[in-house]
């Protein structure tokens, strides 16, 4: 376990805007190793193979802990991040889509501005950041925004969980589920 974090402390950036045969990417972190399992919010990974190439992203996973999630943890019409701990970040090995936002290969960060029934996904080219604030100099740094619709969940999701949809051709869904609330984020590699 303990290499396993230490891996994760590796830089996050191997393959800024490079070729698509980059090296592996891992999970940037603040801070020592040794103190990630001293955090409220763990750290957490996905990835999925998509037309060839294995996109992965990394995010730390909040819990309601009894609060109010939307509309309160999570504002509405204000930027956030995805998570908690470091800026969501995801590494793109293809030129392709994110929430209908053009990207070329490489190293990004996520943040929402959500609202009631839709959600800003703003893609940003800083990495290696701490997720707050997202300021004007964070924004400085934004590649685009796409809009997605929000759905409502029968039951609540305690702890913030983003997955992968399965992959069909060369696209895929960033599903992202906390309290009664999923938004689904479409990905795809150009063709």
């Amino acid at each position: 376990m303990r290499s396993i974090l230490l891996i994760a402390g590796l830089t996050l950036a191997q393959a800024q805007a490079g070729s698509s045969q980059a090296a592996p990417f891992t999970c940037w972190i603040r801070g020592p190793a040794d103190k990630l399992a001293e955090r409220a919010s763990p750290l957490d990974s996905i990835a999925v193979q998509i037309g060839g190439g294995t996109m992965k992203l990394c995010y730390s996973r909040p819990s309601a802990r009894g609060r109010k999630i939307m509309g309160g943890v999570v504002p509405f019409n204000e930027p956030w991040r995805l998570g908690a701990n470091e800026a969501t970040s995801i590494r793109v090995p293809f030129a392709g889509e994110i929430a209908g936002v053009r990207v070329e290969p490489g190293t990004y960060t996520l943040y929402a501005i959500p609202a009631a029934s839709k959600w800003q996904i703003v893609v940003n080219r800083g990495v290696q950041r701490w997720g707050v604030p997202i300021d004007n100099e964070v924004r400085a740094k934004d590649v685009g925004a796409g809009t997605v619709t929000t759905e409502s969940l029968g039951a609540p999701v305690e702890t913030l969980t983003l997955k992968f949809s399965p992959a069909a051709g060369n696209a895929t869904e960033l599903v992202l589920e906390w309290e009664k609330t999923r938004v689904r984020i479409p990905i795809r590699r150009a063709s």
